[in-house]
């Protein structure tokens, strides 16, 4: 917002330090100064240079000689146009901005640019993040909901970044899981599959679920019936090298009921208004992992054990030359010579890198695969890719019940359309209650804006690291941090604009600013910083507070100063200010995945 005046600042310290004979370092950067009677913009040139002679071998004393160069600089440059005011301050130059003006200039881009506000500048990097990626032959669950919002709300911070960003999912689609469920299928309901994609996708989970009880979860389950054990996991195995050969018939089961699974995930990236890129497939990139297990073999990197009947593992910590065990050893490929989980990772950061020319790769899988993630990155690393430092495994914690843990597995999986329908049932009824007049049309479309925002929220406004308890209360809290507090926001700020008909143009601002005022432009014009630090730390949480602290500050405004009832310019000037901050709210949710409802 204030480039134009910083870069005319920034010509005229270069030039009082080449008429001081001082270095100009590479880069001056200014960060925003909190506010205290006004706006303002800090540089640590002083620091900048005065470390650098003291790392040439100068004999100096930092903090004394950076405030003496900020002196030497205030006089040099005076005070910039565009400011009001310049001082030198323990080796920092700030610049500060009357507090009409600043706010002025604020409230003017947000409206000029609207949508485009906080947005960054085109970069060079290529970020691909991989999420939205459930098991095949299961059903869409609560957690696999965490997964999916958490990358969809990255991928739509780090894109409105600047990155050009590619939304890739990699499906579970092959493995023991999968062959059970095909083998239960087969074996006890062939040709019994319900009609309907969200009903066959569940009924594929149920028999998973029959088909893990059947073949029994654990060898020490006390509650397990005795079974034809054997003989199912002997037909299992079966099945499963079929499946490997390629067999005509198993393959063809493969398909089918991949492809149910496949159709419900897309009806669920729908509902969540996801729109995937890429897809990757297991079962695509098996054969290409053994090719790159031979690769690593050849060029020294793997140690193959199979001729003594063990498989192809790699030293990690021995590669990298380390004395302490830090990576571990990894195995690549089992004596049978079938690949494992790290090996598929490995052919598919290949694609990625050579296919879709990646310079940046988040991975969105959970925190029980960090050390997964560990060991795959340093072994690209060590095979010689650079875009391995550019890895990132962005790990989320488990979704839980008040009732507990969920498990595919023994069967006690919340399904994410049960608890969606769910949250749409409450929000009706809750809308209903608060604004009873507000026509069905107006009030469903309400709640499925509303609904959807609390499930998303709910994933994103805790650590991602962190296990989270889904709460309906909370969730759903009108008056707490939540999305229907912060979309409430936005409604009470579309219905002071619609109320006060045509928004004015823009002015200057006369009046002395109230400190709720102040607060909520500070917030507003915190919102590009915001944007680029969440992309930069893979972390939408930021926003997710951002929002919040947005809401919150509008609503402070709101109660204590009068928009409509003002008078003249003032009025004028608060209803710009309303409407910047509904801009801001309708881009933060946007960020997150939550549509901004007009009326609630």
């Amino acid at each position: 917002m204030f480039d134009l005046q910083l870069a005319q600042a920034t010509k005229l310290v270069r030039k009082g330090l080449k008429h001081l004979g001082l270095p100009a370092p590479e880069e001056i950067a200014w960060t925003s100064t909190p506010f205290s009677g006004q706006w303002g913009f800090g540089t640590t040139i002083g620091f900048q240079i005065a470390a650098e002679e003291a790392r040439s071998g100068k004999k100096v004393q930092v903090p004394v000689r950076a405030a003496e160069i900020a002196d030497l600089l205030l006089k040099e440059i005076g005070i910039p146009q565009g400011f009001a005011r310049a001082e030198a301050v323990r080796g920092y130059l700030n610049l500060y901005v009357q507090p009409t003006e600043y706010a002025r200039t604020v409230v003017d881009a947000v409206l000029k640019q609207a949508e485009g506000f906080g947005q960054g500048k085109a970069k060079s990097e290529r970020v691909m993040v991989e999420y939205a990626q459930p098991n095949t032959h299961h059903s869409f669950h609560i957690g696999h909901a965490r997964n999916a919002i958490l990358g969809e709300s990255l991928a739509r911070i780090v894109e409105f970044a600047g990155f050009d960003t590619i939304r890739a999912s990699y499906p579970g689609d092959i493995g023991l899981g999968v062959i059970k469920c095909l083998w239960a299928y087969k074996r006890f309901h062939d040709g019994k599959e319900p009609d309907g994609v969200h009903e066959r996708g569940q009924w594929l989970l149920s028999i998973y679920t029959e088909a893990n009880a059947l073949l029994g979860l654990d060898e020490e389950d006390e509650d397990l019936k005795p079974t034809e054990r054997p003989e199912y996991e002997a037909e299992v195995r079966e099945m499963y090298a079929k499946w490997d050969a390629g067999d005509p018939e198993v393959r063809q089961l493969w398909e089918e009921t991949r492809r149910w699974s496949l159709d419900e995930l897309d009806e669920i990236l729908k509902l969540l208004d996801i729109k995937i890129d890429v897809f990757f497939f297991e079962s695509e990139v098996d054969e290409p992992a053994k090719a790159i297990v031979e690769a690593l073999i050849q060029r020294g990197i793997a140690e193959d054990e199979r001729p003594q009947g063990g498989p192809v593992i790699i030293k990690i910590d021995e590669k990298l030359g380390l004395k302490k065990e830090k990576y571990r050893t990894a195995v690549v490929l089992r004596s049978d010579g079938t690949t494992l989980y790290l090996t598929k990772d490995l052919a598919l950061a290949k694609q990625k890198f050579e296919q879709y020319q990646v310079d940046r790769s988040v991975y969105v899988v959970d925190v029980r695969q960090s050390f997964h993630f560990v060991q795959a990155f340093k072994i690209l690393e060590l095979w010689g890719f650079p875009q391995a430092e550019q890895c990132f495994h962005l790990p989320y914690g488990f979704v839980t019940l008040p009732e507990g843990a969920m498990s595919a597995r023994r069967g006690n999986v919340v399904l994410f359309k049960d608890v969606m329908d769910e949250t749409f049932r409450r929000v009706v009824q809750i809308i209903t209650e608060k604004n009873p007049d507000l026509p069905t049309e107006q009030r469903n479309e309400a709640a499925r804006q509303v609904s959807m925002g609390a499930l998303s929220y709910a994933m994103l406004s805790i650590d991602t690291k962190k296990d989270m308890v889904f709460d309906w209360d909370r969730a759903l809290d009108f008056e707490g941090q939540a999305a229907p507090y912060i979309q409430y926001a936005h409604v009470r700020a579309n219905s002071i604009l619609q109320r006060a008909g045509k928004l004015p143009k823009p002015l200057a601002i006369e009046h002395e600013l109230a400190p709720a005022e102040v607060q909520l432009l500070d917030r507003i014009s915190r919102f590009p910083d915001e944007v680029q630090r969440s992309a930069q730390e893979y972390k939408p949480l930021l926003i997710a507070n951002y929002a919040f602290n947005l809401a919150r500050d509008f609503t402070d405004f709101y109660q204590h100063c009068p928009v409509i009832k003002a008078e003249g310019k003032v009025r004028d000037a608060r209803l710009r200010l309303t409407a910047a901050s509904k801009q801001v709210l309708a881009t933060s949710l946007k960020l997150l995945s939550i549509q901004a409802p007009e009326v609630m």
